[in-house]
This record gives structure tokens, C-alpha cells and sequence, in this order.
């Protein structure tokens, strides 16, 4: 199946480098996600902030190489996002996120808000909320979409949230992602009872959600919505380096399935088959093959 529009989707929030064993990758969950989205044929875009030190620098390189757009400022007053990545035996990956950098002062301008009026898809998470200037930035981005477009709230829990933050984000998704140990988390918050597919039915209607995304590691995934339907995967086999990215390509999978308008039963192989392949390799931004080898 051939894509035939390139959509707009907009990663904001952190941007930085996973120090990483095996060396520095790009990271940052939106970056990730506008990355993952530009190899899937659509016109990823970063909204984010960077020191102007060698590593903010670099990052711009990065992006340029890449061919991943962005609406990235610079500031003198703090350096570039760090992030100190460990694996454990199993790659599964555990963090130390270095706090008051350049993206926890994210400010916009103009052009910032009109590229959210011209968003399909916007992805943001609660860690880029830890400091009140992104937060603020954050959610006057969001409220400058058109009611068209695609708000995909992935949690990412990273030691920086707390209910408020959650609450407020739910209001202004259309998409909320999260996995199932941050289920538990949101359901201990928001006082839900029953097993999850009651969890995910009073979700989608508290928040009037359009889809829940709830990944579940190597026990596959399911992609739950009131109107679309219920998919549950149970995954793809993948030789696993490490499964750092693999969420935000997951991600950007299912939001390029979106905009397309494929069913469920169609988006779900291919969003695992993503995740399955950025699995395999260190880093969060592998090149993938082309879209018409994954569809």
C-alpha cells in the first residue's frame, strides 16, 4: 500500500543525548517520535530548546543528517539535555535524566504556534512538564491545534509527574499511550476499579479519548478504542540489542496508521513490526526500511 500525503506530525518537549554503553545516540521520547515519523514518510518536526554548547550544536547536525525538521531555540542560560542510560541483561534500559537544561526552559514564538494550527499529530509526554516554563510552552502549543488533529499524550513516567499533571495532559489528548505499568499508576490516581478493559472503557469516556495505546513489553500490545475497535497483538519476535525508542516508534507507527485511515487490524501489525525492528539495534533511531516493506 502506497502513502500518497506526507502528514504533519510534531514531536515537543525534550530533546537530548542517551549516553548510552555502546556510545551517544539522539534521544528524547518527541524527538524519537518526529524522527520515527519522517522514516515512515511523514514530515516530522521537533519543538524543543538546546544549549549553544558542542552538544546542542551536534544535535542540529544530527537533525539536518537526518532530514528531521524542527522549531528548535538555543539559550545561553542552560546546557543541552543529557540523559545517562544503563541496560540490564534483558536490554531494558534505566535512566538518570539530568535536570535544569535547555528544554526544561522551552519558549515559543510565532511560528511555533502556527505550526500547531498546521499539525496532523502532535506527541508529548509528562517529563517535559517537570518545569513550569516547557509546561506552560507545552500546553499553549496544544491549544493552538485545530480540533482535527491527532494529540497523542504519551505518559512516559520518569520520575517527574505527578496526578495533576497527568489530569491536566488527559483533557487535551485524543490519543493517550502508556504501558501497563503505568496503567496501574493512572488507575491508582483516577480511583478506577475493574479489570482493564473497565479501566480503558472509563478512560476513553472521562476524557472522551478516541484511542488508548497500552503496550505490555514482550507480552505484546493493545490498541483500544470505543469507535475503532479492540486489537489486541500479542507481538513480534525481534532479537533485542536494546528497547530504548522502541515505544516512540510504536508511536509514530500508529499515528502514520491513523492519518491514513487503515482499520486497527491493519495498523497494529504494523506499528509491532516498527517497535520489533528499532528493538534490534542500539539507540533509539535506526534507520528503518521503507514503508511499503512494514505496511
Amino acid at each position: 500500500m502506497q502513502k500518497k500525503k506526507e502528514f504533519l506530525m510534531v514531536g515537543i518537549g525534550e530533546i537530548l543525548w542517551d549516553m548510552l554503553p555502546r556510545g551517544k545516540q539522539l534521544g528524547g521520547a518527541p524527538a524519537n517520535f518526529a524522527y520515527h515519523a519522517t522514516q515512515l514518510g511523514n514530515k516530522g518536526v521537533v519543538v524543543s530548546c538546546v544549549g549553544r554548547d558542542d552538544d546542542g550544536v551536534e544535535i542540529l547536525k544530527t537533525l539536518e543528517k537526518k532530514e528531521v525538521g524542527h522549531y528548535i531555540t538555543s539559550t545561553d542560560r542552560y546546557p543541552t539535555g543529557v540523559v545517562t542510560v544503563s541496560m540490564d541483561e534483558q536490554g531494558i534500559p534505566s535512566y538518570i535524566i539530568h535536570e535544569d537544561v535547555a528544554w526544561d526552559h522551552l519558549a515559543l514564538n510565532q511560528e511555533h504556534l502556527d505550526l500547531a494550527a498546521r499539525a496532523d499529530v502532535v506527541c508529548y509526554g509528562t517529563l517535559a512538564q517537570r518545569n513550569s516554563d516547557s509546561a506552560e510552552s507545552i500546553r499553549n502549543f496544544l491549544s493552538h491545534t485545530s480540533s482535527e488533529c491527532i494529540r497523542l499524550f504519551d505518559i512516559n513516567l520518569r520520575h517527574h509527574y505527578d496526578r495533576a499533571t497527568i489530569l491536566t495532559l488527559l483533557q487535551t489528548a485524543t490519543i493517550l499511550k502508556l504501558n501497563d505499568e503505568e496503567l496501574l499508576v493512572v488507575r491508582e490516581f483516577l480511583d478506577l476499579e475493574g479489570d482493564e478493559t473497565t479501566v480503558l472503557e472509563a478512560l476513553c469516556t472521562a476524557y472522551d479519548l478516541e484511542l488508548i495505546i497500552l503496550t505490555k513489553g514482550g507480552q505484546g500490545s493493545r490498541l483500544f478504542s470505543p469507535e475503532l475497535g479492540d486489537s489486541v497483538f500479542e507481538g513480534e519476535a525481534a532479537l533485542v540489542v536494546d528497547t530504548v525508542g522502541a515505544g516512540d516508534s510504536f508511536a509514530a507507527a500508529v499515528a502514520t496508521g491513523l492519518c491514513m485511515q487503515l482499520p486497527l487490524e491493519k495498523i497494529h501489525p504494523f506499528a509491532a513490526k516498527v517497535a520489533a525492528y528499532v528493538c534490534g539495534f542500539s539507540g533509539a533511531t535506526p534507520e528503518l526500511p521503507p514503508l511499503e516493506e512494514l505496511l
